[in-house]
């Protein structure tokens, strides 16, 4: 039987691990790598979005949120929201309440603001605050649904930033989560490698200027659990009712996870 972690503060430094390796580390390790890199990229960071992916990024957008149960009453909190993709996205989509879109990097918000007050929201009022989702500064059932996209990933402490995100959901609340995966297929998963180890640096570095940035990226998706492996460590948390979708064959994968009553 799967045992809940209830108590974020109970996680040990033997839950924190290297992001791109993942293998046990301090958590200052990756949150300042990752802190280092976004910052830097922020105002980049969506055009390598667009041609890294061929435009395939906006595809398992669009995925998410049609498994997203998020309904128009509904109090969004939007986790590693960068530059707003996944709030801009939900508000279109779902017409919530309010979405509280967050990110470690402040620069990131930065742009997040400015797409806001050019109208990417529409209607939906939408609030932004830098969060560390290991530490989550919100009440305890405090919101119907949270939405996160290429976030748990980057997180030295998963347990407990899964564990976070549960506490601050209403009971049958919802965690709708994009981030890359294992394709299954071994003939497509080695050409996607190839791709993350040399072309995506390379891409990176002529759309950012930050080559070694992106081979981070690479690095950290190929340490990242498959499809399953996510699903455990939400089980682990206290989830139930885990489901995933795979896109593009398997290179992305949108996990639903629920709260339970």
């Amino acid at each position: 039987m799967i045992t809940p972690v209830t108590d974020p503060a109970a996680t040990s430094v033997a839950d924190t691990i290297d992001t791109a390796t993942g293998e046990a580390a301090p958590p200052e390790l990756s949150t300042e790598r990752v802190h280092a890199i976004f910052s830097h990229i922020a105002r980049k960071y969506e055009r390598f979005n667009a041609v890294s992916s061929f435009g395939a990024y906006r595809l398992w957008l669009s995925g998410m949120m049609r498994q997203a149960p998020i309904g128009p009453s509904d109090r969004v909190l939007d986790i590693a929201g960068g530059t707003g993709d996944v709030a801009f996205a939900c508000a279109r989509a779902k017409h919530p309440a309010h979405i509280q879109c967050t990110d470690l990097v402040p620069e990131m918000l930065e742009v997040a603001r400015a797409h806001y007050a050019e109208g990417a929201a529409g209607d939906v009022p939408v609030g932004f605050a830098v969060v560390d989702a290991q530490d989550i500064p919100y009440d305890d059932a405090s919101f119907d649904a949270i939405t996160m996209a290429y976030g748990i990933r980057n997180m030295p402490d998963r347990p407990r930033a899964l564990a976070e995100m549960l506490r601050v959901l209403k009971p049958g609340g919802t965690l709708t989560c994009l981030d890359f995966s294992t394709p299954p297929n071994p003939l497509w998963a080695r050409l996607y490698y190839f791709y993350l180890k040399h072309l995506i640096p390379f891409w990176g570095g002529l759309i950012t200027g930050d080559r070694e940035g992106f081979v981070y990226l690479g690095r950290s998706i190929r340490a990242f659990p498959d499809q399953q492996g996510l699903a455990q460590l939400m089980e682990q948390a206290g989830f139930c009712d885990v489901t995933w979708r795979n896109y593009t064959g398997g290179i992305a994968a949108v996990h639903v996870a629920r709260r339970p009553l």
